[in-house]
């Protein structure tokens, strides 16, 4: 959830969304969040890790951001809750952090950018600073930490942050997230962090810690109520979401689901259940039910895979003969006080049948059951959390080629740059042009995998997607030459810049009347 640094490998889409160009060296896809990993090919996020297109919800959200627009956002989790909320004027939140490992510069500003952009549409906007984390993991002094965060914290107001109807907050100074992060502690273990993060015996516990106050991070802004929440993050913080999401679930009271019958199944033999009921359904005489031992046959003669499932489901169903085999909405105590699991039998009117383990409703349908368990839930004492909800970001190519690091001065232009020298960074670029102007003439530049058509379709363009377009479109028709290119960018640089940090110098001057502390009194080491 944290950024510290910025690599770049657009996917070979045809498009002006920054490009195609992978990193030199690019690694296959492995997400981590402390390294500098690229990744060679955008797309097997979608298949490996199950990473939603955000091409597929961006017409359910309203005014999308340019980012949204040109495919620099390219992915999502679940993002279909928070675009659903911004419709129908309910409440939602969103949430980014920053590790203050260096000078904040481009490639954060895109996290900037989205967190404000949210907050304009209405969303309750936290922005926190990782210190811990940058303190365990990344061997920071608390000096060093204080002088970054106050860097960070300016960048973001000087962009359009509001802190009046936003949060801005230290992992070290608040109480409240440290408490959560404890009770999360407890649902996770050390052989689960080691499956995701690698870590052995030489990882040190406050590493292991600072993980789980980021998982309380990306849940913290639910502790009043809960609510659909965004966090948006480049994709090597997906094991992070990935944790969050399991660990909003293992602290929920109840399980929702599907059933059938009165046993327990699993999502493949439910699923097998479901079309074996389907199919007897149509058939049964009217005023007779399904049987469960019907459904055993159904599976035995029409579904030889997958065979495990099927064998299970079968013996299970068999186990339960005469049983009517009907569907229901199951609550499942998971961890519920006696006091909450009766309130919740109480609450689910119409039909129902009570178990030790559960209730199954016969007229509620999932989604009225799934908001019944969570106000039970949150009315006894419980979170109530719903899963968070992430967006994906492609990182941006450093301007010297691959990565963009905070490591390398010339491949990144930080917030703080001289403008001066920002024009000159921009100038001195490595571009997607050919060999020669005539060459260029001829077949036209390669914008997709050109930092500098990056740098306009990322920041300089603005909102102004027709200026964008234009851009590329000049390039790849040879019409653009890198030199006036450059030289257009560089300028257009040089006035953010220059605009940039006279913002910073205002909001400078309110910053001791934010309720957040940039001068820690923790020791010095």
């Amino acid at each position: 959830m944290t950024r510290d640094s910025e690599s770049s490998t657009p996917d070979d889409e045809l498009v002006p969304d920054g490009g195609e160009t992978a990193a030199e060296g690019a690694d296959e896809v492995a997400l981590d969040p402390w390294g500098s990993s690229t990744v060679s090919d955008y797309r097997k996020l979608f298949e490996e890790f199950g990473i939603e297109e955000f091409d597929e919800v961006l017409p359910e959200v309203p005014n999308p951001h340019y980012l949204m627009r040109r495919g620099v956002i390219f992915g999502h989790r679940d993002y279909r809750p928070v675009a659903d909320a911004m419709r129908e004027g309910e409440p939602w939140a969103v949430l980014s952090g920053f590790m203050p490992t260096g000078d904040p510069h481009i490639g954060h500003k895109l996290v900037f950018d989205e967190i404000i952009w949210h907050q304009q549409q209405g969303g309750e906007a936290y922005g926190l600073i990782a210190d811990l984390e940058a303190h365990s993991a990344r061997g920071l002094t608390w000096e060093e930490i204080d002088e970054h965060s106050r860097d960070y914290i300016l960048s973001l107001l000087a962009l359009g942050f509001d802190p009046a109807e936003g949060e801005l907050y230290r992992q070290s100074d608040n109480r409240e997230l440290q408490d959560l992060a404890f009770e999360l502690g407890i649902e996770a273990n050390y052989s689960e962090l080691q499956a995701i993060y690698g870590f052995d015996g030489e990882t040190d516990v406050s590493h292991m810690q600072s993980v789980v106050t980021q998982m309380a991070d990306i849940l913290y802004p639910q502790l009043d109520e809960p609510k659909p929440t965004v966090i948006p993050v480049g994709p090597d913080q997906d094991p992070h979401m990935r944790l969050a999401r399991d660990l909003a679930t293992r602290m929920r009271f109840f399980k929702v689901s599907k059933a059938y019958a009165s046993f327990e199944a699993d999502d493949d033999e439910r699923e097998l259940i479901a079309a074996a009921y389907a199919a007897l359904a149509d058939d049964a005489p009217e005023g007779e039910p399904v049987r469960c031992e019907d459904g055993a046959e159904w599976l035995r003669e029409h579904q030889p895979e997958p065979a495990d499932a099927r064998d299970s489901a079968v013996k299970k169903l068999d186990s339960a003969g005469k049983e009517p085999l009907r569907p229901r909405t199951r609550f499942f105590d998971r961890q519920a006080t006696d006091a909450a699991f009766e309130a919740l039998i109480d609450a689910v009117e119409g039909e129902k049948r009570v178990y030790e383990g559960h209730i199954d409703s016969f007229d509620l349908d999932r989604g009225e059951a799934e908001e019944l368990a969570r106000q039970v839930e949150v009315d006894h004492g419980g979170y109530g959390f719903m899963p968070p909800s992430s967006i994906y970001h492609r990182f941006m190519t450093g301007l010297t080629g691959g990565k963009m690091s905070s490591s390398v001065p010339a491949s990144h232009i930080s917030l703080l740059d001289d403008p001066e020298d920002g024009y000159d960074k921009v100038k001195s670029a490595t571009t997607g042009g050919r060999e020669t102007a005539e060459e260029q003439r001829e077949k036209g530049g390669e914008a997709d995998k050109c930092p500098v058509y990056e740098l306009y379709a990322y920041l300089l363009a603005g909102d102004d997607d027709e200026f964008a377009t234009e851009v590329y479109e000049e390039c790849v028709g040879g019409e653009r030459l890198c030199g006036g290119c450059k030289e257009q960018a560089a300028e257009l640089m040089e006035e953010f810049l220059e605009e940039h940090q006279k913002k910073r110098a205002e909001v400078a001057e309110h910053l001791d009347d934010l309720d957040i502390d940039l001068d820690s009194d923790r020791k010095r080491n």
